[in-house]
């Protein structure tokens, strides 16, 4: 039965995963897309170009930290 617990955090996770995507393609694609709101929350979300670009230009600074690192570690390894 400690299976079951295991499958229900996975589970949980998925789902966490799933609903912040959504979000966040909603507030980068979708948002821009639609006539302008009446509602405040919304349409700060739809007039905001700092966050829906930020996550997208967040993956070539990763790519070059992950290859800083492992070059680096190459480094490291080899003095």
């Amino acid at each position: 039965m400690h299976f079951l617990r295991e499958d229900l955090v996975g589970s949980v996770f998925i789902a966490f995963g799933v609903t912040l995507f959504v979000g966040f393609f909603y507030a980068a694609v979708v948002s821009k897309l639609l006539p302008p709101y009446e509602n405040s929350l919304f349409a700060a979300i739809q007039n905001d170009w700092y966050y829906c670009l930020l996550v997208p230009l967040t993956l070539p600074v990763i790519i070059v930290a992950v290859y800083l690192h492992w070059l680096s570690m190459k480094m490291f390894k080899h003095a």
